[in-house]
């Protein structure tokens, strides 16, 4: 059986890599016969430094399924089209956002150092901050702060985008059409009722459609409803979920 993990607030919390209990619990999964998946809102670039070494070759989506890796490689990319761009870059502009644009790799930063999205950017300094129109591609944006959200909101509805709000963060994360975190999971392999699926936020909701069992880790009214379970977010109790569908699933 496969079971598939959000990071950030799910299982690794303010940013910080897995905390050694938690990787113990991934581990003690693995030994009744998980196979483990990681699909996260962040790129693969930012995603990999949150893991230990040898959990970096772990299939995984990143950038809400816009990344999609495999034994330590990157395999797939969705980044926005030219159309898009064309569209979406004036936009950003016009409302004088401060944001995040990922490349295959590289990325273009605006926002100031001191943001939370900054601590958690590159943190092992292996990629580039370019201007936009440096990248040979744009994958996935994040707007940090704008001068009209407003504005930004109703304009994003017209074009051919996802968004996903992090009320907590402030933060609005812009991805291609028909891109989710279950369409990087397909990607994989991963097959809807073969799965087990951890998450805490809206970008999980795709994945939770598809799972056979999920677990909303934390408050979320839309996650939520549709989760089979849900656990505090509290780092010793998610652990404890988990032990306990290890020792219930010995596959």
């Amino acid at each position: 059986m496969k079971i598939v993990f959000d990071l950030d607030g799910t299982i690794c919390f303010s940013g910080r890599p897995l905390s050694p209990n938690m990787i113990q619990a991934l581990e003690f999964l693995e030994s009744h016969g998980f196979n483990i998946v990681f699909a996260s809102a962040r790129p693969i670039r930012d995603l990999l430094p949150i893991l230990p070494v040898h959990m970096r070759h772990y299939p995984m989506v990143g950038g809400n399924g816009a990344f999609v890796a495999a034994e330590g490689k990157l395999i797939s990319i969705s980044p926005f089209d030219k159309e898009t761009l064309e569209q979406l870059i004036p936009l950003i502009m016009k409302v004088e956002a401060e944001y995040l644009m990922d490349g295959r790799w590289d990325y273009a930063y605006s926002g100031e150092d001191t943001h939370l999205i900054r601590r958690n950017l590159d943190p092992e300094g292996k990629a580039r901050n370019l201007p936009y129109d440096q990248l040979n591609e744009i994958v996935k944006m994040v707007v940090l702060r704008c001068l009209d959200s407003d504005q930004l909101h109703e304009e994003l509805q017209k074009l051919p985008v996802v968004t996903y709000m992090h009320g907590s963060e402030d933060i609005i994360d812009i991805s291609p059409r028909g891109v989710s975190k279950w369409t990087g999971l397909q990607a994989l392999g991963v097959r809807p009722q073969e799965f087990i699926a951890f998450g805490n936020d809206a970008n999980d909701i795709s994945m939770f459609q598809q799972a056979i069992h999920s677990i909303c880790v934390g408050e979320h009214p839309e996650l939520g409803q549709m989760a089979s379970e849900q656990v505090m977010n509290v780092e010793e109790l998610v652990i404890e979920k988990i032990r306990e569908l290890a020792s219930s699933r010995t596959l």
